[in-house]
């Protein structure tokens, strides 16, 4: 038994010995492994230690040279600087020695020009003294002169030197006179002439009516009774009547009448034919005021375009746009100073076509713009601002020509004129409204403009007396001839018609006649 446990055991011990021995050698090469990797190690440390100082010895040797190197190039800069300057400082040194010598020249120019100067006012001063004894001199001669002419002549110096400037104002004045009358006239010959030529031929060539249309709206009734049925139960027809028109029904005091007051003249007019045929028919109650209205408002249409049309063919046009037309109508009702606008704008068109026909102008054109000029007054209760932009922006949405467009838009000077147009439109309507007769004025404004006139006459100096005639077409102005000439008198014409054009406001012209009577009154004995 115990040598079996013996003979187990041995090989059991041998293993353990041999695996210590082989694990002795394992760590005994692991050991001579690590202590070779060490000095292998340190020998590439030490290598790289040599390597580092051979190379930082090359650094150093390399940086020697390169700071040896830019301490020459910086030498070699330096000294070129400082050669620069010197050549810079030798050359500063050289115009300064240039100035100086210049500066030395001028000052002795100058010591030179000063004592010449002192020459000349020592000569100057010596003349003078001898000019002031000279004046001196001459002063006395000429007291003395005076003296033995005022014993001569019986005058004083005063007297004498008054009357010698009086003469020569008046020949001056004379003078003055003469010359801007002649370059009036000369003037007046040179540029009015042809124009003159141009609208007399216009206006000799067109005659036309001269009407005045009211602008009140009276309707005449067969007895009061009817003013009666015209306002109604509880005024329930003139309600109706008003409400239908847009129009106010006036019944007053005044027999056998009516008013119609309305600020639209088409209205207006509707309502007075509505009113005529209700009083014709007799039956009047609200529901036929409303069946007559509305059939006389239709006839009315109808009625503005013929009129429209009417005023194209007495102009001598072709067809215009359907729209135009109508509004061209529509100013039958219309009235300026009592002249019916749709006549006037007619006139304008002949008018225009003269003027065109005189100055070789389109005719046709002409007549197109004088026809249309015042459409605008057709529509300025329903657009704002002046008739003539008003027209011209319609006329413009209506496809009217450019030349057309310019000359309503400019014939009143709100905008400035492009082509002749506007400028013809302007002469043409002031020759339509400016005949006499065909504009009405109040008595106020008729009688307040003879003041005016008779008042600015009587302001000038001079002035005796101031008539106001030809329903103050004519300014008569009486001078005292003892205070205006006959050269004055047209100085005087001149600045009364100035005047007059500064402060009034009139159709056409106003002639200023200045009236100089001289008397001269002998008794015999």
């Amino acid at each position: 038994m115990e040598q079996l446990i013996l003979a187990d055991s041995v090989p059991h011990n041998t293993t353990f010995v041999i695996g210590l021995i082989a694990g002795l050698f394992v760590m005994l090469g692991l050991l001579l492994q690590e202590r070779y990797r060490r000095k292998m190690r340190a020998s590439q440390v030490v290598n790289e230690l040599e390597n580092a100082k051979r190379e930082a010895e090359n650094i150093r040797r390399e940086a020697r040279l390169g700071a040896n190197e830019d301490s020459l190039k910086l030498r070699e800069q330096a000294e070129q600087t400082i050669a620069a300057r010197q050549l810079e400082v030798s050359e500063i040194e050289k115009r300064q020695t240039q100035r100086e010598q210049l500066l030395s020249q001028q000052l002795d120019s100058i010591n030179r020009r000063e004592v010449r100067l002192h020459e000349q006012e020592s000569t100057l001063d010596r003349q003078r003294e001898r000019f002031e004894a000279d004046l001196l001199e001459l002063a006395r001669l000429g007291k003395q002169h005076r003296e033995q002419l005022q014993q001569i002549s019986k005058i004083s110096e005063t007297d004498a030197r008054q009357q010698l400037l009086q003469e020569i104002e008046r020949e001056a004045l004379q003078d003055a006179n003469k010359l801007t009358a002649n370059i009036l006239n000369s003037a007046k010959n040179r540029a009015e002439d042809q124009a003159r030529r141009i609208i007399s031929l216009a206006i000799q060539r067109y005659a036309g009516a001269q009407t005045i249309e009211t602008t009140t709206t009276t309707i005449s009734l067969a007895g009061d009774e009817m003013k009666g049925r015209i306002i109604g139960r509880d005024g329930r027809n003139i309600r109706a009547f008003e409400a239908a028109t847009g129009v106010t029904v006036l019944v007053d005091d005044t027999p056998n009448a009516v008013v119609l007051s309305g600020f639209d003249p088409v209205r207006r007019e509707i309502a007075q034919d509505a009113m005529q045929r209700l009083i014709l028919d007799g039956r009047i109650h609200p529901t036929r005021i409303e069946e007559v209205v509305a059939k006389v408002a239709e006839e009315m249409r109808e009625s503005i375009h013929k009129a429209g049309a009417d005023a194209v063919a007495r102009a001598g046009l072709p067809p215009l746009n359907d729209e135009i037309v109508k509004t061209l109508g529509r100013l039958r009702f219309r009235h300026s100073f009592a002249q019916n606008v749709l006549d006037h704008s007619v006139e304008v068109a002949h008018l225009m076509g003269l003027l065109a026909s005189e100055l070789g102008l389109d005719i046709a054109m002409a007549k197109r713009c004088g026809l249309l000029h015042d459409i605008g007054k057709a529509l300025d209760h329903e657009m704002e601002g002046p008739h003539a932009i008003v027209g011209a922006e319609f006329l413009k949405r209506h496809g009217e020509p450019s030349e057309v467009i310019d000359g309503v838009a400019s014939h009143h000077d709100e905008v400035p004129p492009i082509g002749p147009w506007g400028i013809l439109v302007s002469a043409a309507d002031a020759i339509s409204a400016s005949r006499p007769g065909v504009r009405s004025e109040t008595m106020t404004i008729y009688l307040k403009r003879l003041e005016d006139l008779e008042r600015i006459g009587t302001a000038f100096p001079g002035v005796e007396k101031c008539f106001a005639v030809h329903a103050g077409r004519d300014l008569r102005v009486m001078v005292h001839s003892d205070q205006i000439d006959d050269n004055e008198a047209a100085a005087l014409a001149r600045n009364i018609a100035r005047k007059i054009e500064e402060d009034l406001h009139y159709p056409g012209q106003i002639r200023v006649t200045i009236i100089r009577e001289t008397r001269v009154v002998e008794y015999a004995k």
